[in-house]
């Protein structure tokens, strides 16, 4: 997990900040306060492995400048230094890179500007695997990294597009696995006479085209993490065979003889009410029993308002990787994406993104250039009746 240390001389930023970066489980070393020595940091930092500093550009020029404040950053064997100034006269947020991104300077209009502290912090920690700033999201997270660290089933639940992928991911990269495969196959992109194979494995010749052996991707999750995307679309044929792996711990390969044992942590997800694919005979019960060991459950974007500012930069940087930094986004163009309600969670959110980088003038994406698809609010509407049962049962849990 990331360490940042945070120096507080007269910058009442640096509290907004430590706030954001202690709910997200970032460990905040609170260094120098109202102090410029640079010996401080040396006693203050024993034990820590931080990465990161952020100052104002007060304490800069305190300590003697940037290039003392570069030479406690070798010492202290850090990998970023973030100077950030409170200037009034800033037009929002400007954000410059120095010694090829080493170093970054922030200016900022309005440190209690939440948008901007969203920012900010995605500067500090830019390789956060998970955007949130919801309490319940937050809870979630704590959740998770709990049940990442035993070895337990887990099924994550959850319309489509709200992150259980991205939540199956944050449950690897913080088990004792993270530095093994993580493997994820999509269970209703493959087709049903290929699927057993790309499960299993296959040897040479096990049927027509079968030119090579293949170990599939159990064995390829071997020590590591195994997700099973979408597994209520696995045909009942397939279950079966499943739930004997997940019981024994053995693959048997396609035109194989011989069992062959896995140690695979294995994660399961689905956007459908289980108990009613299960009532429909369209589920084993045993299956879903066998998978669903620790439940977990991910919201519709419209019930968590708190999350579209942290994703939304973060959507705005994956897709902006040419640009020197994130664009930043009008006060009344929050206000369309706050006020959306988003029936097609975040990969609506990410389509909107996408279209603003492309309408916007500069580096400020403003409300000309949200567009926002209508179409998907009467998709919704004309749902079938499985899928309304799905978001019947959504509701009751959220």
């Amino acid at each position: 997990m990331s360490q940042v240390i945070v120096v507080n001389n007269s910058l009442s930023l640096a509290n907004n900040l430590c706030d954001i970066l202690e709910k997200r489980d970032i460990t905040v070393i609170k260094a120098g306060v109202g102090s410029s020595k640079p010996d401080f940091f040396g006693i203050d930092l024993v034990g820590y492995q931080a990465d990161t500093v952020v100052c104002s550009d007060i304490f800069e020029k305190e300590i003697g400048g940037s290039k003392k404040l570069i030479s406690f950053a070798r010492e202290a064997k850090l990998t970023k230094i973030i100077i950030i100034s409170d200037d009034s006269n800033c037009n929002g947020i400007e954000i410059r890179d120095e010694l090829g991104g080493a170093l970054k300077r922030i200016n900022v209009s309005d440190y209690t500007d939440k948008y901007f502290l969203e920012l900010i912090f995605h500067t500090c920690c830019p390789n956060i695997s998970f955007s949130a700033g919801d309490a319940k999201t937050y809870e979630l997270l704590s959740l998770a990294r709990r049940v990442a660290g035993t070895d337990v089933t887990v099924f994550i639940n959850g319309p489509t597009g709200s992150g259980k992928e991205v939540l199956a991911n944050y449950l690897h990269e913080n088990s004792n696995r993270k530095d093994e495969p993580f493997v994820a196959v999509n269970c209703a992109a493959i087709p049903e006479n290929m699927l057993e194979a790309i499960l299993f494995g296959h040897e040479k010749g096990a049927f027509t085209g079968a030119s090579n052996a293949n170990k599939g991707i159990f064995r390829a999750a071997d020590k590591g993490t195994l997700l099973l995307d979408e597994i209520s679309e696995m045909p009942l044929s397939l279950q079966a065979k499943l739930l004997r792996v997940l019981q024994e711990r053995k693959v048997t390969p396609v035109g194989g003889q011989r069992d062959i044992d896995v140690d695979v942590r294995v994660l399961a997800t689905s956007n459908r009410d289980m108990a009613y694919e299960v009532n429909q005979s369209r589920f084993r019960e045993d299956l879903y029993y066998r998978l669903n060991v620790f439940p977990l459950q991910t919201r519709n974007l419209s019930s968590r308002k708190d999350d579209i500012l942290p994703i939304a930069i973060k959507i705005l940087d994956k897709h902006n990787q040419e640009e020197k930094s994130v664009p930043y986004l009008s006060s009344k163009a929050i206000e369309l994406l706050l006020n959306h309600n988003w029936p097609g969670n975040v990969r609506e959110l990410e389509n909107t993104l996408q279209r603003a980088l492309v309408l916007s003038n500069g580096n400020v994406i403003d409300e000309n250039s949200i567009m926002i698809d209508k179409s998907l609010s009467k998709i919704n509407e004309n749902s079938s009746i499985d899928t309304f049962a799905d978001q019947l049962a959504f509701a009751k849990v959220t």
